[in-house]
């Protein structure tokens, strides 16, 4: 017998206790002592590598015991509980609040990278409820860095003394993230600008940070095989070695404006590239206010199912026809400003995280939405075998328009009774496995829409727009991004015209097929309002009926 299978004789929950308690136990004594440093970060008897060295060990000790009980809490509250149970989801939505809080601790202490990788779990919309409530907090919750070591990290960057290049510069940053922060300038030519820079030592923290997340992730999965985060963390660490790249994020800031130079309401911040490098990043100063600011917006008399409808459609351009898509479109990302044609214009954002979308993937991703609004289900599945999901193909209606894949309602409305029932039954029997199976099988483009598609849908209640903005802006430019991409300044007017025409003709058809099915939804409706009205009338009836006989 081997030395694994022996180990494998002990009970399982009795190996789980012995496991778990010693990864607590050896991650203890780091964290404890940490604070008990007889002097500071800054301190010359603290020398760079020593500091890296043991701030690197408590980092990774605090996540090792935080998930340690985290493991623990869901091993032992759930142990022998069955998944049909009428208890089990009362105690496992508890179970979740209270790891989503410790994971917002390990957030909140850590920072840098796991604040990050907070916010990017809180983004997914595909975690329960009390995870991405509970680690949303962190977007507005980042601790600016002391100017000083700001001002070291500049002046080493763009080689001369800031006072050489500013007019003035403002001390206190106008906005801290996870990575950098930003802070306003006026140059020596009087253009206001923003500064982006990036916190020094993080590419080493990178390293180490994900290497710990991989090994969590890993030991998560040996503790629960069902349990699979590897796409995640392998998805987490992609995107931020490209917001590291502060020259990257340059060059896709200037993509995005090419692809938007004939949309007058979107604006991207202009770049100064002799002020730019792999750490520092100068921008055009734009104003404006959060995306899903409300009040702010009706301050500005701006409509914001107006602003609903063009963030969408910008968004859906990206994803169908430019297939070069910002990643990260959390409420400081955009802003809406008073300037433009329309009364306001949508200004585009911290352009480090873009994905960069395969064209077999677009167009398969284009017919995916022309399915869906059809209900194609045949298509449906192909596409989902093409995706490498197979059999949860079934679950992309759900997923995108929220109906089931044999619905007879309509695009974004609610499903009825007994579709609720039936979709209940169908989801009791997917195990954590089989969800973690899709996830690991869709093509990373995918993620990345999911996570992105989910972000807007945020914006989108927010605003208190319809969910139908969403689905009309997707159709129109799923279609459209199957027609061909041609220049109409290549001489082929005819070919071209002719091309919009047809993606016209197929738009307008999926807007019939839109309305179509809500007025069958609406007459549906109509029909059991009257049903019930008229079982009312014949139970009032009735009972006058008998009242009148009995006397």
């Amino acid at each position: 017998m081997t030395a694994k299978s022996t180990i494998f004789k002990f009970p399982v929950k009795a190996k789980s206790t012995l496991l778990l308690l010693t990864a607590a136990g050896l991650s203890f004594p780091a964290t404890y002592y940490s604070n008990l440093l007889p002097f500071s970060d800054d301190s010359p008897l603290f020398p760079n590598k020593i500091r890296f060295a043991v701030e690197g060990i408590v980092r990774s000790s605090r996540a090792v015991s935080t998930i340690t009980l985290v493991l623990a809490d869901y091993k032992y509250s759930l142990y022998g509980l069955p998944l049909d149970s009428k208890d089990y989801p009362l105690v496992s939505s508890q179970v979740h609040l209270r790891s989503a809080k410790r994971m917002l601790n390990l957030c909140e202490k850590n920072r840098g990278f796991y604040a990050k990788a907070g916010q990017f779990v809180a983004g997914l919309q595909k975690v329960p409820k009390e995870y991405s409530s509970t680690l949303s907090s962190l977007q507005d919750q980042a601790v600016p860095c002391d100017f000083k070591v700001i001002k070291e990290a500049l002046v080493r960057n763009l080689g001369r003394d800031l006072s050489e290049i500013f007019l003035s510069f403002g001390e206190q940053p106008i906005a801290a993230a996870s990575i950098a922060q930003v802070h306003h300038g006026i140059l020596k030519n009087h253009q206001e600008v923003a500064v982006k820079v990036q916190y020094p030592g993080l590419e080493q923290k990178m390293r180490l940070d994900t290497t710990v997340m991989s090994f969590l992730s890993k030991s998560v999965a040996w503790f629960f095989p069902e349990y699979r985060f590897g796409w995640l963390v392998s998805e987490f660490a992609e995107t931020i070695s490209l917001e590291l790249d502060f020259i990257q994020e340059a060059k896709n800031s200037e993509k995005t404006a090419d692809n938007f130079k004939n949309n007058k309401l979107v604006r991207v911040p202009h770049v100064f590239w002799d002020l730019t490098t792999k750490q520092v990043l100068t921008m055009q100063f734009c104003r404006g206010k959060k995306v899903d600011d409300v009040e702010s917006l009706k301050d500005m008399k701006i409509n914001p199912v107006k602003v609903a409808k063009a963030l969408v459609e910008v968004f859906a351009e990206m994803i169908f026809i430019h297939g070069f898509l910002h990643g990260d479109p959390h409420p400081g990302n955009v802003l809406v400003s008073k300037e433009g044609q329309d009364g306001f214009s949508l200004v585009l954002l911290d352009h480090g995280f873009y994905k960069k979308l395969d064209e077999g993937f677009r167009l398969d991703y284009c017919r995916l939405w022309k399915a869906l609004i059809i209900l194609d289900s045949n298509t449906i599945q192909h596409l989902g075998e093409r995706f490498g999901v197979g059999k949860f193909s079934r679950y992309f209606p759900v997923i995108f328009t929220g109906r089931t894949i044999d619905s007879k309602s309509s695009p974004g409305e609610e499903l009825s009774v007994e579709e609720r029932k039936k979709l209940k039954h169908e989801l009791k029997s997917l195990k954590m496995e089989d969800i973690s199976s899709f996830m690991e099988s869709l093509p990373p483009d995918f993620l990345t829409i999911l996570k992105t598609d989910g972000i807007l849908r945020s914006h989108i209640r927010k605003l208190g727009a319809p969910q139908r903005v969403r689905l009309e802006a997707y159709a129109k430019y799923a279609i459209y991004g199957l027609s061909p991409k041609l220049d109409p300044e290549s001489g082929f007017a005819v070919t071209v015209a002719y091309s919009r025409l047809m993606a016209n003709i197929s738009y307008f058809h999926l807007r019939l097929v839109l309305e179509a099915l809500e007025l069958l939804s609406w007459l549906r409706k109509f029909k059991q309002s009257l049903r019930s009205f008229y079982g009312k009338i014949r139970g009032a009836v009735g009972g006058l009926l008998a009242f009148t006989f009995v006397l």
